[in-house]
């Protein structure tokens, strides 16, 4: 049986219309941007079937490109128009950060950094870039691998702030792990490059640390 001859309500593209993509299970919205299954498998059983071989939404979208089109259904096309979406959620974040002081948008930032580190495969360091009345200047990656004390260097922090004129930093990285409780490293590369920004009168807001779904600021933690 296709989907086309299910019940008309049981179908992934008309339940999305009639009840909006919350109402979804991972496999029908996996379905609806497969739009087509592959012989004796329908869209939804295909997306049932990569998700048990991923396990996750999220796996799958960290997937390598060799990875990712290795799976039956898949390909270099739908990798493609994977990460084209995911850039659009991406843009669309930056967007809505862009119009306010940051500040005054928390829930924003948030949103903003889970969308730019939640589905990396390797942690990533970076920096949101502030101006003096605490609007985005930009987000600049600046060390990817292992974070620790040793892989993050207060002088390229520095030196990337002041080329971009920056006020004040949000600093934020990555756990790959999905959770985002900080540790002991995390803790002790806040309060050296805290150190390192206020010889050059560069505040230090926050510091982030992204996991699946959840983000935990240090400076609520009253680590800043």
């Amino acid at each position: 049986m296709t989907i086309t001859d299910w019940p008309e309500m049981e179908r992934p593209r008309e339940k999305l219309l009639h009840k909006g993509a919350r109402a979804l299970s991972d496999a029908e919205l996996l379905a609806i941007f497969l739009r087509t299954g592959v012989r004796g498998r329908s869209a939804v059983d295909l997306a049932r079937d990569l998700l048990i071989r991923f396990g996750t939404l999220r796996e799958l979208i960290r997937a390598s490109q060799s990875e990712f089109c290795e799976a039956n259904g898949l390909g270099t096309a739908k990798y493609v128009q994977l990460q084209a979406v995911m850039e659009i959620s991406r843009r669309t974040a930056a967007e809505r950060l862009q119009r306010d002081s940051v500040l005054d948008s928390p829930q924003a930032v948030r949103s903003y950094l889970q969308s730019q580190l939640c589905n990396r495969s390797r942690e990533v360091f970076g920096c949101l870039m502030l101006d003096n009345q605490h609007r985005v200047i930009c987000f600049d990656e600046l060390f990817a691998g292992t974070i620790d004390s040793a892989s993050v260097h207060p002088r390229e922090v520095v030196k990337q702030a002041l080329l971009r004129n920056a006020a004040a930093v949000i600093l934020a990285h990555n756990h790959p792990s999905g959770v985002a409780e900080p540790s002991h490293a995390d803790c002790s590369i806040t309060k050296r490059l805290q150190e390192a920004l206020q010889l050059v009168d560069i505040r230090l807001l926050d510091h982030m640390v992204i996991g699946d779904g959840e983000t935990v600021s240090l400076a609520e933690r009253g680590l800043i």
